[in-house]
């Protein structure tokens, strides 16, 4: 009797090392503004109204939305009897004075640390003050911050050139704030050419761009040379997710993209790599990190080797509205 054919081994895989960046994904803001639509669906019941995506991340949006929650692009398109919520990114001041005059019952996500800038600059302009606010065009944070103030308080400057451009009506009385979620370096020539331009410009007590930009961009900047490939998760509306791509072909990698999920990697991407970086953006949250992982251990024998030293302690507190028992 012929014996049966011996099974065919599996043939070996590739050997991949991932470099994973510590920290990464969720910061402290972007917590606290999907715990405040969790906990106003829980206490309101559905339907929930959210201006504006509450951060910056397809995922989060989704689910939020399947929980109950509907985003919405104007306080218009609210109903006047359930509450709405604004996004982690800030509104201008015109949004909640506009939600006051209907009686409506809001919640205000907005990150403490955007919150402080806003509180900068108008203290800025109380003491007469013009203001330079270093950030990108469009972005719901720039709007927001535009938007605390009068119209021509504050002057958006993007790049270098744009500070040499610049004509304050008092040279000698200048101060600028940022947005939060810009990259370090870009910001740090930016703000030397203003130093440079107008001496006497006031800066900001403490740094403008948020704790968890810096501490992802400074771990990026740890895992990237030498990496093949560096990934980082977050959705493309994302400022601070973007600037990690930028971050991480700086520091060395050889191609950097940035993708919503696992679904998005391109195998043409993974052609000759032997060391990928993965790390997600401040609105990203772990699970599509895990995703990623799950992807490449089934196409190769993957190694993890995660770096980084930095602990984040930081949280905010909620809305007492939220706390407080009925």
């Amino acid at each position: 009797m012929t014996a049966p054919p011996s099974p065919v081994p599996p043939a070996p895989r590739a050997p991949l090392t991932i470099r994973l960046a510590s920290p990464r994904g969720f910061c402290a803001g972007v917590d606290r503004a999907i715990q405040i639509v969790e906990r106003a669906l829980e206490k309101f019941g559905a339907p929930v109204y959210v201006r504006h995506e509450i951060v910056h991340n397809r995922y989060v949006v989704e689910r939020l939305r399947a929980m109950g929650a509907v985003f919405v692009t104007e306080l218009d398109q609210c109903p006047d009897d359930r509450p709405v919520v604004f996004s982690a990114h800030g509104v201008p001041k015109a949004v909640p004075a506009a939600a006051r005059s209907r009686d409506l019952l809001f919640l205000d996500a907005t990150c403490p640390l955007v919150s402080k800038v806003h509180l900068d600059a108008e203290r800025h302009h109380d003491a007469g003050r013009e203001i330079v606010l270093i950030g990108h065009a469009g972005h719901p944070e720039v709007i927001g911050t535009l938007g605390q103030l009068p119209d021509g308080a504050i002057t958006l400057v993007e790049t270098v050139d744009d500070v040499a451009a610049l004509q304050p009506r008092d040279p000698g009385n200048l101060a600028f704030v940022t947005q939060t979620t810009l990259s370090v370096d870009d910001t740090t020539e930016i703000v030397a050419a203003l130093k440079a331009r107008f001496p006497q410009v006031v800066s900001p007590h403490r740094e403008d761009i948020c704790y968890a930009t810096t501490n992802r961009q400074e771990a990026v900047k740890r895992i990237a040379p030498g990496c093949d490939l560096v990934l980082v998760v977050g959705s493309k509306r994302s400022s601070n997710s973007q600037r990690l791509v930028e971050v991480a072909v700086r520091s060395g990698a050889r191609q950097a993209y940035l993708v919503d999920s696992a679904e998005d990697i391109d195998p043409a991407w993974l052609v000759d790599v032997r060391r990928v970086g993965l790390t997600a953006g401040a609105s990203a949250p772990e699970v599509l990190v895990d995703g990623v992982l799950d992807h490449f251990a089934q196409a190769f024998d993957v190694t993890v080797e995660e770096q980084g030293a930095v602990r984040e302690t930081v949280t905010f507190k909620l809305p007492r509205l939220l706390t407080e028992a009925d």
